[in-house]
Parts: structure tokens; sequence; C-alpha cells
């Protein structure tokens, strides 16, 4: 087993993350890939070496299948969400009433 695999693990929510840390693989992945932030610049605000951030998008690449999953399951549990909050009568998510004058 390389030392790569050894560093990514799932024991927290059966979600891949950094032995030892709360930080998710995707999320640092999005982070990087997503938003376009430096390997350094993520691991500075995780308290992460550089080399974990390079582990965590090295595993988000070898499973991609894994990911594309995970990313499912976040949508369905989000739209689970949504349609189980009970809005008053008249009110429609994402609209903003115009400002009073």
């Amino acid at each position: 087993m390389s030392q790569q695999e050894t560093r990514i693990v799932r024991d927290i929510l059966d979600e891949p993350h950094i032995n030892g840390r709360r930080i998710p693989v995707l999320t640092i992945a999005e982070r990087v890939e997503g938003r376009g932030l430096k390997p350094q610049t993520v691991a500075d605000r995780h308290d992460l070496t550089v080399s974990e951030v390079y582990a965590a998008l090295l595993y988000y690449h070898d499973h991609p299948r894994e990911f594309e999953n995970l990313r499912r399951e976040r949508e369905q549990i989000m739209t689970d969400v949504e349609d189980e909050i009970t809005r008053p009568e008249g009110i429609v998510p994402g609209f903003t009433p115009p400002e009073e004058e």
C-alpha cells in the first residue's frame, strides 16, 4: 500500500478524508480545482501540509466514480432537505422581496 493510500481514510461519515483530520478529500479538491486556490493556500487555511493536499488530490483523481457518487448523494440529501422544509404559504425559495421605500 502506498503512503498516499494510508493518508486517506474513511472513518468519518464513510467519506474519504485525510487521516487524523476532519476535512474531506472532496472539499480539498473543490477548493484547489473548483475555486482555483493554490495547494499551499489550502494547506495553510486547514493546517495541513502541502503533501497532504496533494495526497488528497491524488486520491480524488484515482477514484473518479467514488466522487461522482458522493456528489450525487450530497445533491440528493440537499433535495430531500429542501423538500421537507415547511414554508409559509406564498414563500418561494430564492425569492427576495423588493425593499420598502
